[in-house]
């Protein structure tokens, strides 16, 4: 590992500028955290080849303290970064979101709506969870637009699962994007809310926005960017997993569902209820409630969810009803048996 009269570590030595000896079967580095990262690097790949009793010729060992070194300058080149985006991020901005169109200023307007928004500014993965109306993907497509603004991150990516809404629609004429356009359209609502036509064309252009279906995330990193799932109740489990592993330097995931509209065939298999039990309380992880107080769209769409909600109420009353009767009864049963 070490080579003839500690050769390897010589070439170290001289080449990186750190200061490196080996006493007792272990290697000490110490110098500039890059110089020492791509020394580790190289006697690793050292310790494997005198595993396997290959010896390294010195420009082998050359050739990979210059790889090590490449790579070193690249991960501090990408850590400064992420720190920088990280800055910019938490930035604190003033009480309403600096978006593209018209000059109208985007403001949240509930304290539970509030508490959504810093928790997108301070954490990396946020999950928002309520019925229809209450601004969830609204405000998440804000801000993700705000941050692009400000230059914090270098793209927005807006995603949905191609789930059919409890009926079935058959085959969808056209290309690709022509089938799942459907699926994404409330999206693009969103955005051409808060941007131009032109705005939005040209973002896509220049793949800055890109608004996608979740199958297309899998096999990607998404560095410096904004991803927005919606619709995050139709997720199963694996999709779910799939998705959050996306993450990568110097994002923010933002997760919008509505429990209580799932369309699953099972909606117990729903992804989301099953990551937000697993990251409850995991740091850097955030879960706000939304709840009918914070419904912001037509005045009838708050009573809507009221007579749906008590109706949900009712059924699930009359369920635990049921269910205390069965144990009643089966408590009774094991008695006289």
């Amino acid at each position: 590992m070490l080579g003839a009269s500690e050769r390897n570590l010589k070439m170290l030595r001289e080449a990186l500028g750190v200061n490196i000896s080996a006493r007792d079967r272990t290697v000490k580095v110490s110098g500039e955290a890059p110089a020492v990262a791509a020394a580790r690097r190289v006697l690793d790949h050292l310790s494997d080849a005198a595993e396997r009793g290959r010896v390294l010729s010195r420009v082998e060992v050359l050739d990979l303290i210059t790889e090590a070194s490449r790579r070193a300058e690249e991960d501090a080149i990408e850590d400064a970064d992420s720190a920088d985006t990280d800055r910019l991020l938490r930035a604190a901005w003033d009480d309403s979101l600096d978006v593209y169109s018209g000059g109208r200023p985007v403001q949240p307007r509930s304290d539970n709506q509030t508490e959504y928004l810093e928790s997108i500014r301070n954490n990396d993965l946020v999950f928002g969870i309520g019925p229809a109306g209450t601004g969830k993907t609204y405000l998440a497509v804000a801000a993700a637009v705000h941050f692009l603004k400000a230059g914090a991150v270098k793209k927005v990516i807006l995603v949905r699962p191609a789930v059919e809404a409890g009926e079935k629609l058959g085959f969808l004429p056209g290309d690709m994007e022509a089938k799942v356009n459907p699926y994404l359209r409330p999206l693009f609502d969103a955005l051409h809310d808060m941007m131009d036509f032109a705005t939005i064309k040209r973002f896509m252009l220049h793949d800055v926005v890109e608004v996608a279906p979740l199958a297309f995330m899998r096999g990607r990193t998404l560095n410096r960017a904004i991803v927005i799932l919606d619709e995050a109740q139709n997720t199963t489990k694996s999709q779910m997993k799939m998705f959050l592993t996306r993450m990568g330097r110097g994002s923010r995931m933002i997760v919008t569902g509505d429990m209580t509209q799932t369309d699953l065939p099972h909606p117990g298999d729903s992804g989301l209820a099953d990551a937000v039990r697993r990251l409850s309380g995991v740091p850097g992880v955030a879960c706000v409630h939304l709840t009918k107080r914070d419904i912001v769209r037509h005045d009838l769409v708050q009573r809507i969810v009221e007579a749906y909600g008590e109706e949900a109420d009712a059924v699930n009353a009359a369920l635990n009803k049921v269910r205390e009767s069965d144990r009643s009864t089966g408590h009774q049963d094991r008695m006289n048996g």
